[in-house]
């Protein structure tokens, strides 16, 4: 993974560091959401985090580093649920319900997978690379799962199918996220997680 970006601050204590900045998080995350980054100023991230404009500026540098900050708060989040999924290693029935249970996170922070999408982007090219290296932790989830099938003879795919078919899965489940406008119009969230993993079950289950 490529290494996480320090963010400057004058200030010196960690745990103040780390309060101030989970409200900049909730704050900026809230903003970009509903007005998108570039319309969103420091001024009013430091009014909905609930202090002045030069407090703010003591814990960041730039509209960037809030950018920065909820795109890495966001991730971090999203890989500690993974990891905690329920498996059955080598199963079909361990992968169907890491793909539920991925597709349900997604339903569940489609505002942040939106401002992931939207607003990476934006961001200074080295934390774009942290940022997009986070990503493929999540394909690598993904990875493991199809590699232990592919081990316990379940599947038969070759190194290459099964980075595809993980990064197809990591797509498949945000799309829920960007396209839920319009699915949600035919589908839930469960009947879109079961019809998408017959398709992909469909398309690598061969004799």
């Amino acid at each position: 993974m490529t290494k996480r970006i320090r963010v400057e601050t004058s200030v010196k204590d960690e745990s103040l560091i780390e309060a101030r900045r989970r409200q900049i998080v909730q704050a900026g995350a809230k903003l970009f959401r509903d007005k998108g980054f570039h319309r969103a100023t420091t001024r009013e991230i430091a009014k909905a985090a609930g202090f002045s404009i030069g407090t703010l500026y003591e814990y960041i540098r730039t509209k960037e580093d809030v950018l920065y900050l909820v795109c890495d708060s966001i991730y971090k989040e999203v890989m500690m649920i993974l990891s905690h999924f329920p498996r059955r290693e080598g199963t079909i029935e361990g992968l169907r319900e890491a793909i539920k249970q991925y597709f349900l996170l997604t339903d569940s922070m489609s505002d942040e997978f939106t401002i992931m999408y939207q607003e990476t982007k934006s961001l200074p090219k080295e934390a774009m690379r942290y940022v997009l290296s986070r990503e493929m932790e999540m394909v690598a989830v993904f990875e493991e799962i199809l590699s232990s099938c592919v081990q316990s003879g379940v599947l038969k795919l070759s190194d290459d199918a099964i980075y595809l078919a993980a990064n197809q899965l990591v797509i498949q489940g945000q799309a829920w996220a960007f396209r839920k406008w319009a699915l949600k119009k035919r589908f839930n969230i469960e009947q879109y997680t079961e019809l998408q993993t017959k398709l992909f079950l469909d398309g690598i289950l061969h004799d």
